[in-house]
């Protein structure tokens, strides 16, 4: 899968599980449990979860490509 800032978060989750721990390796802190963030992200896109952790969408990206990578 490649990760656009169009991809819901939701269908990384599904295509790689929970990368909880990896985004935390790399400094991206999760929101709330698992069972809540699996509500959450059916509607949210990488786009918008990179300005609620506050980081920039292309380090953002990198970030979440290199944490499926690790999976």
């Amino acid at each position: 899968m490649t990760i656009t800032k169009n991809t819901r978060v939701f269908d990384i989750l599904e295509e790689y599980g929970d990368i909880e721990k990896v985004m935390e390796a790399m400094g991206i802190h999760s929101v709330g449990k698992y069972s809540i963030r699996r509500i959450i992200t059916r509607f949210l896109t990488v786009e918008r979860a990179a300005k609620i952790h506050k980081k920039p969408l292309d380090e953002f990206l990198v970030t979440l490509n290199k944490a499926v990578e690790l999976v």
